[in-house]
């Protein structure tokens, strides 16, 4: 089935960049882009609060909407891929949850705007509703992202602990088999070089499943702060894109605000793809952490 990707759209540039980089995305992994438009990002429906109240303003809302989804209508036409328009006032989990199903696989994508603009924070809160809502994977693209080339170079930026993506997560698999040209596998130690943790992080995604290269690249990099690390690997291998995994413990609390994945959606240069993951497999023998550092 055809890849969705769920673009949080409107007209200013962020939200048109994200759409333009969308539209490439989508081109090369052949598939289908659903403009969303929400007022809001919540965690409960405001209106479900004052009842029957509540639904004749939420249907006002709606209904002021009008223009807008007409002017997504004429936007959604001028892609060069399938284009679909979706509107609400709310993200609310159920929403979400909705939308996913509706469009599986779903991969939600949203703009990071520069440092100076006004919702430049928003991103971060945006992405942890995201992955609280039903473990679902996001792209935040940057505004110095080009946005007519798909990435094609990834750096997968991982740790010694074993993991397994969430379900939703799993979907993007073969989008990623298409665009992956080369991947690294990047493992950042704090202050010492740590050969066995490079060789733990690169089998902990090998036996994810993530990426269907028999030998993807290993780099270890020493940085006391994990977050410059990623960014500093980034930059080392002249990666397009980078992918980090979100784990339940990180975004299920305000933490995830102040987490690395949050500075990285706040800082990296180029598209961030966060992938949720399930419960955590069971640690590598020493035999399966030999066989990983083996040449296939």
């Amino acid at each position: 089935m055809a890849l969705t990707l769920i673009v949080f759209s409107g007209f200013y540039e962020p939200a048109r960049h994200a759409i333009r980089y969308a539209e490439t995305l989508a081109q090369a992994v052949h598939g289908r882009v659903v403009l969303l438009h929400v007022n809001r990002v919540s965690l409960v429906d405001p209106y479900e609060l004052v009842g029957a109240v509540g639904r004749k303003y939420h249907r006002q809302e709606l209904e002021g909407q009008t223009d807008t989804a007409a002017a997504l209508q004429q936007l959604a036409q001028g892609l060069r891929v399938p284009a679909t328009v979706e509107m609400a006032t709310d993200l609310l989990p159920d929403v979400a949850r909705e939308l996913a199903a509706r469009y599986h696989p779903a991969l939600f994508v949203l703009g990071q705007p520069d440092e100076d603009h006004p919702d430049f924070a928003g991103t971060a809160a945006l992405c942890a509703e995201l992955l609280r809502a039903g473990q679902f994977p996001v792209l935040a693209v940057p505004a110095t992202a080009p946005a007519e080339q798909a990435p094609h170079r990834f750096l997968v930026a991982a740790d010694r602990e074993p993991f397994e993506l969430s379900g939703p997560a799993q979907a993007l698999r073969p989008a990623l088999a298409l665009l992956a040209t080369s991947v690294v596998v990047g493992h950042v130690s704090d202050g010492v070089e740590d050969d066995d943790g490079c060789a733990a992080a690169l089998q902990a995604v090998r036996a994810s499943g993530l990426v269907n290269f028999s030998a993807p690249e290993l780099r270890g990099y020493c940085n006391g702060d994990y977050a410059d690390g990623v960014l500093a690997a980034a930059q080392d291998t002249a990666a397009d894109a980078v992918v980090v995994m979100a784990r339940q413990r990180s975004f299920m609390s305000d933490l995830f605000h102040r987490s690395v994945t949050a500075r990285l959606l706040e800082q990296c240069p180029v598209p961030v793809l966060v992938l949720p993951t399930a419960s955590s497999r069971p640690r590598p023998t020493a035999s399966e952490l030999t066989a990983a550092a083996l040449p296939r």
